[in-house]
């Protein structure tokens, strides 16, 4: 007796092996069957001339606080993602002191309805648990947040005793269940650290056999340095590394591609388990905040913002951001993506240049930033499609969305997010896959699944095969397309038909049933 039978699909298995005609059977959440069913079944979903795949692994999201607001994670299940990587960017939603809750209680819209009373990883999961989610949920222990939480904004290396008190907190987020550490070196506070700071977490990372993942300190102008700054933690740590959205940043560092793959495949040939992620776009989307210089973003959110309230000081940072980005190039391709406060949604969707209306594009970076309490978002349009393309097609590159749970109603539906939250996968399957034929449809499958289940160290997830928890996604390898564009990106994809979640349905024939069987993931369940 089977629970649920998926009959007469093309099996992807995610191991990369060609694709085989076959049936699943599931029972009690996990495959049982793999070929050909026998038996009865309670529920049957007919799949010939579909494929049928993993579940997608999303190893770089960031839906710490959004799964609290839609926990069916819409935007997420519709592009075929069954668990998520979350803390990323060294931003995670635990641990968290008293004092960092409150700032980030009051940076989330009011319709959100966050109360943020927790401050541990184990009070964090247990929130997420009782809420009941529709996808799995893992998080990385986030760097950033914790520096910010023992020692503030300041600015250079800790003392000892306050680098201990990070890596006890860290220890403790790992006891708890956070999978791994991530850092976002190019945000304040983690800015701040040194090498030696990240060499104490990659040995933390190595000693609990985790994955150590950072957004490192440049992606353009210093990429070759901020990746040998990183590639150091692992030849001296010996940890699994993983680089966040591997990318080259403005036109004329587009170049450097080719070094920056001499030092990874280097790295890996000297036995460094070093691996990368992408999202396939070629704009990013980030805070407006980070193009400032980094002394501006020293002390807590209201000192920094208060300095945007001083004239002198103002005057100093429009001189430092004019010399940073210089020319009318630069701020046309920065476009503002979302705005915290409503008075200034106006400027949603326009460029700096245009947004600003003739006036100095650093003064109006500086004034939207005092205005929107420094929680402006951007896209940024500066990679190179070629550059793109071979990033994808390296075997040791995963795919990631970089993107949070969004929903087309709701508080969610907020802003204009980069497409990336709605498209990611099926943008790899259509676009790349199916047209540009840059890899084989197994090939990308294999990034999406086995890889990232490898990587975080998931044992029965990432592959079909039986005692797999039943995560799957079957989808027509002729329809999947991302649908989601810059300026209209709440359009969910075509061509997924059907999610599985341990082994219930989640999306059934492109529409969510509102099932929230997901788990949330912990320390324990890896290995």
């Amino acid at each position: 007796m089977f629970d649920l039978a998926i009959t007469g699909g093309s099996i992807i298995d995610g191991k990369g092996r060609k694709a085989f005609p076959g049936d699943i059977g599931i029972r009690d959440g996990r495959i049982t069957v793999v070929g050909k069913i026998r038996g009865r079944v309670s529920n049957r979903i007919p799949a010939r001339g579909l494929a049928i795949a993993p579940g997608f692994i999303d190893i770089h999201g960031h839906s710490d606080y959004h799964l609290l607001v839609n926990p069916e994670a819409e935007s997420k299940v519709h592009q075929g993602i069954t668990t998520e990587v979350g803390g990323n960017c060294g931003y995670s939603a635990a641990p968290v002191s008293q004092e960092l809750a409150g700032e980030r209680r009051h940076a989330f819209p009011r319709e959100f309805g966050i109360d943020h009373r927790w401050r541990t990883v184990s009070e964090y999961l247990a929130r997420l648990k009782d809420e009941g989610i529709s996808i799995n949920f893992a998080l990385l222990c986030g760097h950033n947040t914790v520096r910010a939480s023992v020692i503030g904004g300041k600015a250079g290396p800790p003392r000892r005793s306050e680098l201990n008190a990070m890596l006890a907190a860290t220890e403790l987020a790992l006891d708890e269940g956070a999978v791994g550490i991530s850092t976002g070196l190019a945000y304040a506070p983690a800015s701040f650290a040194d090498v030696s700071e990240l060499v104490s977490l990659g040995a933390l990372a190595a000693e609990r056999r985790v994955m150590f993942s950072a957004h490192i300190r440049s992606e353009g102008k210093g990429l070759l340095e901020a990746l040998d700054e990183f590639l150091t933690v692992g030849y001296e740590t010996g940890a699994s590394l993983e680089i966040s959205h591997l990318k080259t940043m403005g036109k004329e560092h587009w170049h450097k591609l080719d070094s920056a793959f001499a030092r990874i495949e280097r790295a890996r040939k000297s036995g460094i388990f070093l691996t990368a992620d992408r999202y396939p776009y070629t704009a990013a989307n980030t805070s407006l905040l980070s193009l400032l210089p980094g002394w501006a973003l020293t002390g807590s959110t209201e000192t920094i913002r208060a300095r945007l309230e001083e004239p002198r000081t103002v005057r100093r940072l429009v001189k430092n951001l004019s010399s940073m980005h210089s020319g009318e190039d630069f701020w046309r391709n920065v476009v503002i993506s979302q705005t915290l406060r409503k008075a200034n949604r106006k400027w949603e969707g326009k460029d700096v240049i245009s947004a600003a209306h003739g006036a100095d594009p650093a003064a109006f970076v500086l004034e939207i930033l005092r205005r929107d309490h420094l929680a402006t978002s951007i896209h940024v349009f500066s990679m190179s499609e070629k550059n793109l393309a071979r990033i994808l097609k390296k075997p040791w590159v995963m795919i990631g969305s970089d993107s949070a749970v969004r929903s087309r109603e709701g508080p969610l539906r907020r802003g204009i997010p980069h497409p990336r939250s709605f498209g990611t996968y099926p943008r790899v399957l259509g676009t790349f896959v199916r047209e540009q034929k840059l890899m084989s449809l197994e090939r990308a499958v294999q990034k999406m699944t086995s890889l990232p289940a490898r990587k975080i160290g998931l044992k029965d997830r990432g592959s079909i095969r039986v005692g797999a928890w039943a995560d799957l996604v079957v989808f027509s390898r002729d329809m999947v397309a991302d649908r989601s564009l810059f300026h209209d990106p709440f359009r969910y994809p075509s061509g997924i038909e059907y999610v599985i979640i341990n082994g219930r349905v989640v999306l059934s024939q492109g529409v969510h049933t509102g099932a929230r069987p997901g788990r949330v993931i912990t320390s324990r369940d890896i290995g």
